[in-house]
């Protein structure tokens, strides 16, 4: 199973069988490693409908076909023929690559009567990854933390709109995570963070990170 960061917020987990695409916010995006008429998916995920997440969405989905997971509201944003799967938080679906479990996250929405989310997959025979989306830190991580046994957290790290690299590695600590992977740094000054020091506060705390750059995958 392969992660591919795609910039900003953007990334992709390849299955072997399946595409998931999260948040695919990739034209005007400086850091973007691929075009939006170039990235291919399964599934497209979206955290949130702010521009910076909600992105090319309803372009990808339906160039690809692509079956979009998002709450309503967000889904309403998409063209009427686009294949979907709503979903809002506390819900959970099983799908062919595994279960997934819409939960909470602290910010705004970016579509009139919607909230943002985050999601935690479980896949099968694999890893079970939790995306956070933009988020605040906050407490009920502990919760998922004993419901869940994560192997790996991706979270924010850019501050001023999200949680910042400290809060980061203590949202690691509540959810009991094996390793941290940023995202949402470095895309404008207002969010920069030095990916050195990000690494160096997580050694400190005992904390494993991966740092993936723009374009570049790990396997998971």
């Amino acid at each position: 199973m392969k992660y591919t960061f795609l910039g900003h917020a953007c990334f992709q987990i390849d299955t072997g069988k399946e595409k998931l695409l999260f948040d695919p916010f990739l034209t005007g995006n400086g850091q973007a490693a691929v075009s939006a008429d170039k990235v291919e998916c399964d599934y497209i995920l979206l955290s949130h409908a702010h521009g910076d997440h909600f992105g090319d969405a309803p372009a990808i989905a339906k160039r690809t076909g692509a079956t979009v997971i998002a709450i309503p509201e967000v889904l309403a944003m998409m063209p009427e023929d686009c294949a979907a799967q709503p979903m809002n938080l506390g819900g959970s679906f099983k799908n062919s690559f595994g279960t997934v479990k819409m939960v909470v996250a602290l910010h705004s929405g970016g579509a009139a009567g919607g909230t943002p989310c985050g999601f935690i997959i479980c896949f099968k025979d694999g890893p079970t990854v939790y995306y956070s989306g933009d988020t605040a830190l906050f407490g009920d991580m502990k919760l998922f933390g004993e419901q869940f046994d994560i192997d790996y957290v991706i979270l924010p790290v850019g501050d001023n709109y999200t949680m910042g690299p400290e809060d980061a590695i203590l949202a690691v600590k509540f959810l009991k995570a094996k390793k941290l992977i940023p995202l949402h740094y470095n895309t404008w000054p207002v969010i920069a963070q030095d990916p050195a020091e990000i690494k160096k506060l997580a050694d400190k705390e005992g904390i494993a990170v991966e740092i993936v750059g723009s374009g570049e995958s790990i396997d998971l």
